[in-house]
């Protein structure tokens, strides 16, 4: 498996460039800013992007989607929860003058996604785990040792519950019942800041030790 972490834009969030070693197809989740030094690792790594992912829409997640969008031809694909959240509250606004200056409304993902779907490129494999709290349709994937968690679950904490459409208590069972389940060794690549493992978070974060 060939995997590029970025720490992209004024918010330093995560962008994950994955793909397959074999086929060279690959997936960007969570096109977060300057698309451009995103596209330059794609083709350093040579990828044919087949999917851009977003792990919930946050405006610090999706800032270089139309972009990506625009250059891949990939289609866009985010939890059907998270979609409708968002236009229905008005976010899709805010997301609109945070990726184009314009203020009309972000169009609904090209593959709604629910908890339980396998997302498959290339000889990859990954499954979504619905995982709300830090936002209605937040997601994680699964797959091959390791787990992609947005802002669910960070080293040593836990994504923020004070935005509109937040619950902590609902993101302590999203942890509890979806990651902490998972074996001790799966590798955690977080939304910000550095990866940790399912092991020690368990033991070691203190919002979930105790």
């Amino acid at each position: 498996m060939l995997l590029k972490a970025l720490e992209l834009g004024p918010f330093l969030a995560n962008c994950y460039i994955v793909g397959s070693e074999k086929t060279k197809e690959g997936f960007i989740l969570d096109p977060v800013a300057e698309a451009e030094t995103i596209m330059d690792n794609v083709r350093q790594l040579g990828l044919t992007i087949k999917l851009i992912v977003a792990t919930h829409s946050h405006p610090d997640h999706i800032m270089a989607l139309h972009q990506i969008k625009a250059e891949t031809g990939a289609p866009f694909a985010m939890h059907e929860a998270e979609s409708a959240g968002m236009i229905a509250s008005g976010m899709a606004r805010v997301m609109g003058l945070f990726m184009s200056g314009s203020a009309e409304p972000l169009s609904k993902p090209d593959m709604p996604l629910k908890d339980g779907d396998t997302i498959e490129v290339g000889d990859l494999s990954f499954t979504v785990l619905h995982t709300p709290g830090h936002s209605p349709g937040g997601i994680s994937l699964y797959g091959h040792g390791m787990v992609f968690v947005g802002d669910t679950l960070f080293n040593f904490s836990i994504g923020r519950t004070d935005f509109p459409g937040c619950s902590h208590r609902q993101l302590i069972d999203s942890i509890n019942s979806k990651l902490m389940t998972l074996p001790d060794e799966t590798v955690v690549y977080p939304g910000h800041g550095p990866q940790t493992t399912i092991a020690t978070e368990r033991r070691y974060n203190p919002f979930l030790v105790g």
